[in-house]
């Protein structure tokens, strides 16, 4: 049992779980084919990923240039911002951004169809950061877009952020010149 819920972009979704709790913990379900299928998102994922980070990381903006991957994100242990860009060039929303807070707490996930660039910062101490994609990596495919480009805006939260060396070198978003599949 999951509710979904649009998120300001047409195709991005926050999804959360019907949680089953009493004083030996919780269940539920993170992902039922057959719920996605009937909310419209009957996407198949081949890969999963995770990722360990310590407060103020911030990872992104990243995306796929000629295989786009569909991401559903959600955070197991933790909090963090999560951000997703609009980078379909014939989309009304070319440039938009959306961004939800993700955490154990509220088990909440984003699902970020193909033709977003997405990122996240770590709110918590830690942070255990997990997503099934619908394309598998391809590292020569990759692309990205530098987290704090002002023709974006994202407000991201105060933070003493920590970017890898790859990440502070990313182009602006004006680069993009509709070069991106959707």
């Amino acid at each position: 049992m999951f509710t979904f819920a649009e998120c300001g972009i047409p195709g991005l979704m926050e999804i959360t779980p019907k949680v089953f709790g009493d004083n030996r913990g919780y269940f539920f379900e993170s992902y039922s084919e057959r719920d996605f299928a009937a909310a419209g998102l009957g996407a198949p994922f081949v890969q999963d990923n995770q990722s360990f980070s310590r407060k103020g990381v911030l990872r992104g903006l990243h995306f796929q240039k000629k295989y786009p991957q569909g991401k559903l994100v959600r955070v197991i242990s933790g909090e963090v911002f999560d951000v997703a860009v609009d980078i379909r060039p014939s989309s009304p929303t070319y440039g938009a951004w959306n961004a939800l807070i993700l955490s154990e707490k509220k088990q909440n996930q984003f699902w970020i169809p193909p033709g977003f660039a997405h990122g996240y910062l770590v709110l918590s101490d830690t942070a255990l950061f997990v997503y099934k994609c619908t394309e598998l990596y391809h590292p020569e495919d990759e692309g990205g877009v530098i987290w704090n480009d002002p023709d974006i805006g994202i407000e991201w939260p105060a933070a003493d952020y920590i970017l890898s060396e790859k990440d502070k070198a990313l182009p602006p978003f004006s680069s993009l010149n509709g070069g991106v599949s959707r």
